[in-house]
């Protein structure tokens, strides 16, 4: 396992969209081993796999940093509710934004094995979730009101502004693959 270097904004491997993972073999172990060490290294609590430059339908998010999430070829089903808060994004370090997401999220996604599966989430799952979802279709925040498409509808323009510390959940999204914009 090891560290692999996180693509920053500006990086066109950001904006591509992700293909589907249709085999699991040896490198794709790996990369998703390397993509946990990667997240944990970072503080981070998701990251998707063109954020390490591999265009793969691959995240992984731990918002916890003791259960630890694996999502192959994410669609996600369901949306509800609605949350405001800051993010912010490896991809674009040391800055992060206001950004309106679903408060809950049900999505189907593969495993290590590609088996289905269905994972609801609520509040920091359902906003790590989205975020990386939106990462894999090559949508990453950016300056001066750069449109981003938006989980279950939403749509918002991106703004960022330097990130302040506070909170675990405040500290966790200045440094996860969260990225940020204005709702």
């Amino acid at each position: 396992m090891a560290i692999r270097n996180v693509r920053e904004m500006g990086d066109p491997v950001l904006n591509k969209i992700c293909k589907e993972v249709k085999e699991m073999t040896p490198r794709t172990r790996e990369l998703i081993d390397d993509m946990f060490d990667t997240m944990y290294e970072e503080g981070g609590v998701g990251l998707a796999a063109n954020q390490v430059g591999i265009l793969k339908r691959i995240v992984v998010i731990d918002v916890t940093g003791e259960d630890p999430v694996l999502l192959i070829n994410p669609e996600i089903l369901e949306t509800s509710g609605e949350q405001v808060g800051n993010e912010g994004c490896l991809s674009v370090p040391g800055k992060a934004g206001v950004v309106r997401r679903p408060n809950y999220v049900k999505v189907k996604a593969c495993d290590r094995e590609l088996n289905t599966f269905e994972l609801e989430g609520t509040e920091l799952l359902a906003r790590a979730i989205c975020h990386e979802v939106e990462h894999l279709e090559g949508h990453l925040c950016g300056k001066g009101g750069r449109r981003l498409k938006g989980c279950g509808g939403y749509r918002r323009r991106g703004r960022v502004t330097e990130r302040s510390g506070g909170s675990y959940e405040n500290r966790l999204y200045g440094n996860a693959g969260l990225c940020g914009g204005a709702p």
